[in-house]
Formats: C-alpha cells, structure tokens, sequence
C-alpha cells in the first residue's frame, strides 16, 4: 500500500514494491496445473480505488487502481498496470510544535502559512497527482526455470521515477522448492518547487528586508537525482499439501539525494529555551538497508487459511525496524471474511532530533532531521477485509483498516521545549475492488 506521508513514486523499486513483490505473491499461488490452461487464454482485471484519511483535516489521497493480466498459457503471461494517485490536506512540515506563534515561508518562496502557538506546524498546501505505469513478462525458461522482465514509469509535479527489474527462478523437488533471484534499477529525479534548498541552511524569514537574496542563498539549483538498486534472494517451500513456507532477503542500495526538501529542524538557543529560526534538514547521500522476511501460509481442514509473516530490517543510518502481521481468512462458501493485524515499530536514524539548539549547530552538526517517520515509534493496523465470489472469475472485494502510529521517546534529541509534542498520525484506509 502506497505511503501517502512520503513523497515517493508509487512503484518504487528501493521498497520493493510493485513487480519485484510480485514476484513472491505468484510463488505463493502455486504454479497453475495444466488443467487450468484452457481457461487461461483472455485477460484477466482488477480495478481498485483506494481511499485514505488522516485525522484532523490532514493528509487525504483516492487512488484508483487497475490491472490487467494476458495469460498466454499457464505459465506465461503479461501484467500491465496503471494508477492515478491524488492527494490533498495538511502535511506535518517537521518543525517543531512551540508555546509561540510561528510563521513559515513556503517552499515556493511566494507566500507564507502561519501556526498558532501549541498547535502542530503543517503546510495546508499539500497538493499533488502521481500518474505510474509498470509492466511485467513472465514466463518459463524450461521444465525447471522460469524469468520475469518489467519496468516502471511515474510521474508527479515534483518527481519523476523510471526503471527496470528482472528476475530468475528455479524449481526444485517436483516444484516444491522455488529459488528466486531479482534485481531493480530505479532512476528518479526530484525537482522541488522553489528549487533544491541547502540542507542545514536557514529558512529565509518571510517579510524581511533581505528575503529575496536570504532564499536564493538556500537554493543550490531547481532538481537534483538519486538512484536506487535491490537485490532479493527468495526461496519458497510447499511443506505439505496445505502449508507453504517463503523466505526473502533483500538488500537496497540509495545514492544521490536522499533529503526530504519541504522538512524544516526548529532551532533553539539552548534546550527548552527561546525558539531562534529553522533549519532546512539534510541526510546523508547514501543509503544500504538489509531486510529478511519470512511467512507461512496454513490452510486448515475446513477451509480457512492463516497467514501469518515477519520481517527485519536495518541500515547503515541507525534505523531497525520490526514488523509482524497475521491474516485469518473465514471461508464461508462465496463469501470470506479476513481480518488482519499488523503491528510495527522502529527506533530512530543516528541524526534525528526533534529539534537543535544553537550550539549544536556550532558545533558542526553535518546531517539532521526531524521528520517524525525516522523517528522511534509504533504503528499498529487493524483491518477487516470481505470478499463475495461472483463465479470463478469475479469476485468483489473491500477492505476496512485503521491505523495509528505513536512516537515512542524523543530517542536521541534534546530534552524537549516545556508544553511541546511529537506528531502522531491517525488514519483510516478503504479499498474496493472487484475482479474480473
């Protein structure tokens, strides 16, 4: 499900995403037996709208969604996919929550927005539409092997991301075992409003004499690149006629520009003290996370079926992350019920802070953030998916979740100004579709 709090392509290959987990949701299907070819031989859809909301007037996204598969044979065939992704509301701008009033330029450098004193600073002109493509052909390369090939496109008013992906699978054990090796490459650039602003330089203040020259001295150009490479290692094991095993390790490598251009750092003359101006953040230009995953799929003896899966991740950024999930799905003749639940929590980056003093600043601080998702927290989701089979090629589909995320501690920042709170996030999706 797409992140509607990152600035992100909707297929992106540093997350894995899109074609590449593709790639594990076939395996755990099975391979179609021959006396499903006949039936194989059209197209395949699946439309979806997704619909997300965050609390208190904040982030809002509808994003339709359709898929369509030409299954040449039982072991062949082309997916084509295409989204259209909007979303409106508020975004937390990472400046930190004051008992004053506080004014911000926007990153346009046109106009201001304003925060009333102890009320979270967001910038209410959150406005973006995200058009992505991908394709996907997979076939066997013999009894033994098969191959995937796809790419990806998508664009937005401020990003751009294209790329590739390509995958080799081995069958082992009368296709019991499948050994999958899977590679992407994406290409993206960021083109910000206002341009690509410094990190760590200081927000030009809104209304001042020097405005115009303080915003161009932020700005270092109008785009800048980065590059993102994975790799996964899967193996997928049928343990008996009802239970299937899969585990995957990916590796994802990150170079370019990796900062968050719209985040602000409050700075403070000394802890708890008097608010001094912002900071643009700035990350690193690099990036390695490593993630193992495992899941289980058990069918029980009347027909459910559990799933249950977990995966850890770290980087080289001081972040690791656990996240565990468990699916019951109740079949009930053409209909099923499955609830789900997911909980998540990862503690924070090696440079964040919610906010900096003065002489943190002095004292060469070259990397900084303040941006709540690379912080500590936990995130819990709660989800009630129905389906109704139509016939054996339709069914419809919706799926309710709740989410909540809490920030934990402030990890590593400063002791945190008298009266002021870390972020927190509220958000309810739904999705509809129905396949055909």
């Amino acid at each position: 499900m797409t992140d509607f709090r990152k600035k992100q392509p909707l297929f992106n290959a540093g997350t894995l995403t899109g074609t590449l987990a593709a790639i594990g949701c076939a395996l755990l299907q099975g391979v179609p037996n021959q006396a499903q070819a006949g039936e194989l031989e059209k197209w395949d859809f699946d439309a979806a709208v997704l619909l997300y909301a965050e609390s208190d007037g904040r982030v809002q996204a509808a994003e339709p969604v359709i898929s369509a598969t030409r299954n040449v044979d039982s072991e062949t065939k082309l997916n084509l996919k295409l989204a259209l992704d909007t979303l409106t509301g508020a975004s937390p701008n990472g400046a930190y929550t004051s008992n004053q009033p506080q004014t911000f330029t926007r990153p346009s450098g046109k106009a201001s927005y304003s925060a009333d004193a102890g009320e979270l600073p967001l910038d209410d002109s959150f406005r973006d539409t995200r058009v992505a493509t991908s394709a996907q052909w997979s076939a066997p390369l013999s009894r033994d092997w098969a191959y995937s090939v796809g790419g990806h496109f998508s664009t937005e008013h401020d990003y751009l991301s294209m790329g590739g992906n390509a995958s080799v699978s081995r069958y082992l054990n009368q296709k019991n075992t499948t050994l999958t090796l899977a590679g992407g490459l994406s290409l993206d650039t960021i083109s910000p409003e206002g341009g690509v602003p410094v990190g760590l330089s200081p927000m030009a203040v809104w209304g001042s004499s020097s405005f115009d020259a303080d915003f161009a001295a932020s700005r270092d150009g109008s785009n800048d690149n980065k590059t993102v490479s994975d790799l996964l290692l899967g193996m997928t094991q049928v343990i008996n006629r009802n239970t299937l095993m899969q585990f995957n390790y990916s590796l994802n490598l990150s170079d370019g520009y990796l900062t968050d251009p719209y985040k602000l750092v409050s700075v403070y003359d000394q802890a708890g003290g008097t608010l001094q101006g912002y900071r643009y953040e700035a990350r690193p230009d690099s990036r390695i996370k490593h993630a193992l995953f495992w899941q289980t799929r058990h069918q029980l003896d009347g027909g459910d079926v559990v799933d249950l899966s977990y995966r850890y991740q770290f980087d080289d950024w001081g972040m690791d992350s656990h996240t565990l999930e468990v699916k019951y799905r109740w079949d009930l003749g053409r209909h099923y019920l499955e609830p789900q639940l997911r909980w998540y929590t990862q503690s924070a980056v090696d440079f964040y802070q919610p906010y900096v003093t003065s002489t943190q600043l002095s004292g060469g601080v070259e990397e900084l953030t303040a941006d709540y998702r690379l912080g500590n927290f936990d995130a819990w989701t709660l989800g009630m998916r129905y389906g109704y089979q139509v016939n054996d090629k339709q069914e419809f589909y919706t799926r309710l979740s709740l989410y909540q995320q809490t920030s934990n501690d402030f990890s590593s920042a400063v002791t945190p100004a008298s009266g002021s709170d870390l972020p927190e996030t509220t958000a309810v999706m739904l999705i509809l579709g129905y396949k055909f």
